[in-house]
């Protein structure tokens, strides 16, 4: 048999992917299976972004798309950026994708010779490491406290850049954890990376409509304006509008990198799916009721599992002020077995006993860059929740 990539031998789906098939395979076989593996929202795409894509299918919008995005959604993300984000673009500066993992591919693809380096705070999104590695880059790590809320301090940043940098990236509302960057914490990062004038920032705002209580998303080439240039903005429409099967992400950024990514990307899929195109210029541009209800329900839910597992002997969890995962550290249950007879030496262990013997699907801390942890998605419906919680302390309760 001929054989495949060498690129191959380092790379492997990622583990909330992983997981979620585990989760399934189980339910199929007949278990009562409460996944809270994936990112994925509990809500309906909204009923005017459906009603759009009907019309643009009857309407004959069935054909090849421009690569870069047609005009009505471009119009449309230039608009939300300027007006949410306080960031001003022109048409040659943003571009749509399919899915925001493209744009970080094309970015990536478009920029990364063998050996660059990418830093990344951890925990991260597990897609950010297994990406730069199959494009020859190199991650870097930047380690972020559960004492500091998961923020990323200056002086961690400071650190972990070299002269390989080639990018930096900030996910803030951040998956896994949920924190979020001030403003002031913005501008702390953006002293430091005024001092590498050579490094590309990419700000992935993907849940940035998702912050709760008090707290507020702020945009880095607003807040430093002076880095604007070196900036690649990347959001979609996946989480905020609960459309992530539609598959749209879009970014703005330097026209000049926007237009490399496009010749990756012309190369690759050519343009995202004219109907889903339709859907998300619909989604931004259309009444934004949605957001606000799904924003409001997530709060009320994080704060119910993450009462519920501060009650738990052995677990620990920093409150999340955005997005919709907890990110309970579990090393109080380091070093001890289950009631099932499994010997728990890390967080892998854990979620792998929890699914096998109390059929609750989450994801270890090591997937994320962080041990022991693990991740839970909290965009389920009430009584899941509840009840995964409900497992959860009893697998954790009966360790001996």
């Amino acid at each position: 048999m001929p054989g495949l990539a060498s690129r191959l031998a380092t790379s492997s789906a990622p583990a909330t992917i992983a997981m979620s098939i585990k989760a399934r395979a189980l339910r199929q076989a007949g278990h009562d299976v409460i996944s809270l593996a994936l990112g994925e929202p509990d809500f309906a795409t909204p009923p005017h972004v459906i009603e759009a894509a009907y019309a643009a299918a009857r309407e004959g919008q069935t054909k090849y798309p421009p690569v870069d995005g047609t005009a009505a959604l471009k119009q449309a993300v230039i608009a939300k950026f300027a007006h949410e984000n306080g960031i001003e673009y022109t048409l040659d500066e943003v571009m749509v994708a399919n899915g925001g993992k493209q744009i970080l591919f094309n970015a990536f693809m478009a920029t990364l010779d063998p050996g660059d380096e990418v830093v990344i705070p951890a925990p991260y999104w597990a897609s950010y490491p297994l990406t730069v590695e199959l494009l020859g880059g190199v991650p870097v790590f930047a380690a972020c406290s559960e004492v500091d809320g998961f923020r990323l301090r200056p002086e961690a940043l400071a650190a972990a850049i070299g002269p390989r940098t080639k990018w930096v990236i900030l996910n803030f509302p951040n998956n896994p954890t949920g924190a979020i960057c001030t403003e002031a914490d913005l501008q702390a990062l953006g002293e430091v990376l005024t001092r590498h004038p050579d490094v590309w920032i990419l700000c992935d705002e993907i849940y940035e409509h998702l912050v709760f209580g008090d707290a507020a998303h702020a945009s880095l080439a607003r807040v430093v304006p002076s880095l604007r240039d070196r900036i690649l903005t990347l959001s979609g429409v996946s989480k905020s509008y609960a459309m992530t099967g539609w598959r749209i992400g879009y970014a703005g950024g330097p026209a000049a990198l926007i237009r490399a990514m496009l010749v990756i990307q012309s190369n690759a899929t050519s343009g995202a799916s004219s109907i889903g195109q339709a859907a998300a210029a619909a989604a931004l541009s259309g009444p934004q009721d949605l957001v606000a209800t799904m924003r409001d329900t997530y709060r009320r839910r994080r704060d119910m599992v993450v009462a519920a597992l501060r009650a738990i002997p052995g677990v620990t969890c920093a409150i999340p002020e955005g997005a919709f995962y907890a990110y309970p550290g579990i090393a109080g249950c380091i070093g001890r077995t289950s009631a099932g007879g499994i010997r728990i030496d890390s967080d892998e262990d854990f979620a792998l006993a929890l699914l096998d013997e109390e059929h609750v699907a989450v994801v270890a801390g090591s997937a994320f860059g962080i041990s022991p942890y693990v991740r839970l998605s909290v965009a389920s419906d009430d009584d899941s929740l509840a009840e995964a919680c409900r497992r959860i302390a009893r697998f954790c309760t009966t360790l001996r």
